[in-house]
């Protein structure tokens, strides 16, 4: 049976030829294939004993990189706000990314769309939006934590539906 360094030397080229093809940057693949291998070695008591090594390093590399993808787009996003510019002209995917962010705010229930409207466009209070729905502050606020959370979740694609919650 290989030594275990003996299946990371074999596995790596692997590794970092996913990376390519998911960066398409032979740099930004490296530093991902490294961040991941950290990543691993650093959670290896966390690794099921009879699990296959290739799977779970790919599985974290996969993970590693999504996770850093949404980073910069919510830093996108929130430079732009600060900003209150865009350095960039309209490019296909910016595009498509917002039409897909619009398509996953329709697709949340009302009421959550109207929270989100209430406070993030019109720029309503928590108190202002409190008084209006008749409920304490706190539950506006858990309330709209939830709705956005919605919509990331859906403009993520990370589920396909929001889900709902019955209060009584």
């Amino acid at each position: 049976m290989n030594t275990l360094d003996e299946q990371l030397r074999e596995v790596i080229p692997r590794l970092r030829r996913f990376a390519v093809s998911l960066t398409r940057n032979s740099s930004s693949a490296d530093d991902l294939v490294q961040a991941s291998m950290e990543r691993a070695l650093s959670s290896w008591g966390d690794k099921r004993a009879d699990g296959d090594l290739r799977a779970w390093l790919f599985s974290i590399l996969y993970r590693q990189f999504l996770d850093a993808h949404r980073r910069s787009r919510r830093y996108a996003r929130m430079l732009e706000f600060f900003t209150g510019c865009d350095d960039t002209e309209p490019s296909v995917e910016r595009t498509v990314i917002a039409q897909s962010t619009l398509q996953a705010f329709d697709r949340l229930p009302t009421e959550q769309r109207a929270l989100l409207l209430m406070v993030s466009v019109e720029g309503l209070s928590y108190k202002e939006v409190a008084e209006i729905l008749g409920a304490p502050i706190g539950t506006v606020m858990s309330r709209l934590s939830r709705a956005r959370q919605a919509l990331r979740q859906l403009s993520d694609g990370e589920i396909s539906s929001p889900s709902l919650r019955i209060l009584k």
